[in-house]
């Protein structure tokens, strides 16, 4: 009898010492986009790096349709941390640009700006299509519904002189562009991601592509007009067969939370991720783009205090 219950005893202490552990380990979401782009890769690595790095944590990485749909999630409070495109980040907390009549979501705070997330506008060379006004009466998929790259595509196109109605569009994420791009089912697609994204090496790899440049002057303009998109090139040899640089334009990727997520958590995130940020370089080529020095790039939004207290610790801001 004296051994059953030595036995209970111990059960018991085991027990109530593993639910305490349960109990004080936090854990947190990060949203991500589709897993044909480049967020949802270094989403799982930072997830990855943050749970190895911060004790007590457990972070994850979740699979969405990015951006628009990332800022609502955070603004209804479904999710901690989320990726957003710098340009839709801003629209969503002041309510402005291609949000405009939409509620501001003012709870949006910035961790972090990553690295800048390239407009890939792609078609088959089967559909003829060479320049943005051959678009016009083309199927194009422009991205997942909420997300960055259908603000991009809306934004592009507009400013190039056409919009959603001049074609027939399906709002489609990165892999499902890739799958109707390659069966034929559409001409034409937007990809709003860091490159090389592993949904336009797929298509590259079984059907003859086209990079569609953006005609400079109108990209030019677009700049001044929208601060938050810079002018870049897509390199020659980044995919098959694309063999000469193509003009694009780009747009930060930020980290953003909760600004009720603690103060001494984002902290010790934020200290985290700058501490050991070579380990995202393993992951995808943009990850070497990850740098302190461009941590604040783009950044609409108010800094959460945790991020702010580490950028002052290391000197980035007053």
């Amino acid at each position: 009898m004296r051994k059953i219950l030595t036995l209970l005893i111990i059960c018991t202490l085991v027990l109530t010492i593993s639910l305490t552990g349960v109990a004080q380990m936090k854990f947190v979401a990060i949203a991500t986009g589709g897993t044909g782009g480049t967020y949802y890769p270094l989403g799982g690595a930072l997830a990855q790096l943050i749970s190895n790095h911060v004790e007590g944590l457990a972070v994850t990485a979740q699979t969405g349709n990015a951006s628009i749909a990332n800022c609502n999630l955070i603004g209804r409070r479904q999710i901690e941390t989320a990726f957003s495109q710098a340009n839709t980040t801003y629209w969503a907390y002041t309510a402005t640009g291609i949000l405009s009549d939409t509620q501001p979501i003012t709870n949006l705070r910035g961790i972090a700006s990553l690295y800048p997330e390239t407009i890939h506008i792609l078609a088959t060379k089967a559909s003829g299509v060479t320049s943005i006004a051959d678009l016009k009466g083309k199927s194009v998929g422009v991205g997942a519904p909420n997300s960055g790259t259908a603000a991009d595509a809306e934004i592009i196109l507009n400013a190039h002189g056409l919009s959603f109605d001049d074609m027939n569009i399906d709002y489609i994420d990165f892999n499902e562009v890739a799958d109707r791009l390659i069966d034929g089912q559409i001409d034409a697609g937007f990809t709003t991601a860091g490159y090389p994204t592993s949904s336009v090496i797929n298509i590259a790899t079984v059907r003859d592509i086209v990079l569609v440049p953006v005609d400079l002057d109108v990209a030019e303009k677009l700049v001044k007009e929208i601060p938050y998109y810079g002018l870049t090139q897509i390199p020659a040899g980044m995919y098959k067969g694309v063999e000469e640089p193509v003009p694009a334009l780009a747009t930060p990727a930020l980290w953003i939370c909760d600004s009720e997520l603690d103060p001494t958590l984002v902290y010790k995130m934020t200290k985290a991720l700058w501490e050991n940020v070579d380990v995202l370089a393993q992951v995808h080529a943009q990850g070497k783009n990850i740098t302190p020095e461009t941590a604040l790039a783009g950044m609409g939004i108010p800094l959460h205090p945790g991020a702010e207290l580490y950028y002052k610790e290391i000197g980035l801001i007053d």
